[in-house]
Formats: structure tokens, sequence, C-alpha cells
């Protein structure tokens, strides 16, 4: 008896999460426009807010720049967590995905699906976690 192992098709397609994620922290750290609309917001840490001497600026051009994902930052593949180094600080930045019109409330179910999903980017300080 053989047996198959079957794909499984109602898993998202963590690359196309992934594209989303880059294509929404480039647009939302970088100003670099969208192929496609993508909703979502960014939020700092009052910390990061409050860090000055444009290290706020430093923290986000850099969250928007980074590119380095592992398995060990990245186990899902949905370029979704990432920390970078600004002046000896370490900076987290996280995108979380809700389902659109849910207050924030719900994760989102299709969370490949730019038109259901939003988009959150928090970037703050590691010692803030």
């Amino acid at each position: 008896m053989t047996i198959t192992a079957q794909p499984q098709t109602d898993r998202p397609d963590p690359s196309v999460i992934a594209a989303q994620n880059d294509a929404f922290r480039r647009l939302a750290c970088l100003g670099v426009p969208l192929a496609q609309p993508i909703q979502g917001r960014m939020h700092v840490t009052r910390s990061l807010m409050e860090a000055g001497d444009g290290f706020m600026a430093e923290a986000v051009k850099a969250t928007g720049e980074f590119a380095t994902f592992e398995p060990e930052n990245d186990p899902e593949g949905w370029h979704d967590f990432g920390a970078v180094e600004i002046r000896g600080e370490t900076v987290f930045w996280k995108i979380d995905l809700y389902e659109a019109g849910s207050d924030f409330r719900y994760g989102a179910e299709t969370p490949d699906n730019p038109a259901t999903t939003m988009r959150v980017l928090t970037i703050m300080l590691a010692r803030d976690w």
C-alpha cells in the first residue's frame, strides 16, 4: 500500500504573504510605491519616538531595508519579523495580519488576500519587549 501526501490547498502560500509584507514594509518605511493595493498602518512605540536625534528615522529606514530572512528569524516564511541594530541599540519590527473591518480584533482568515487583510507594522526598541 502506498500513501501519497496530498498538498494542503487551504493553507496560504507563504511566498505570497512574504512578498506582500515586504511590499507593505517598503511602502510604509521607504515610500516605495506598491504594484497592488495593500491595506495597513505603521506604529512606532513612544520610547522610539522619544529616542531623539534622528534615531526613529534611522530605525524606520533600516526596517524598510531589512532583507536578512533566515529560518531562525522567519520560520513561517512570511517576512513578518526582524531586528535591526541602530547605534548599538536593537530595534524590533513586527507585522501582524488582521481581518479587514474587524477593528483589529481577529486575525486574517485569508492572510494572502490583500483585499481582506489589514497589516499593522509595529517598530519598537527591543528593550520595550
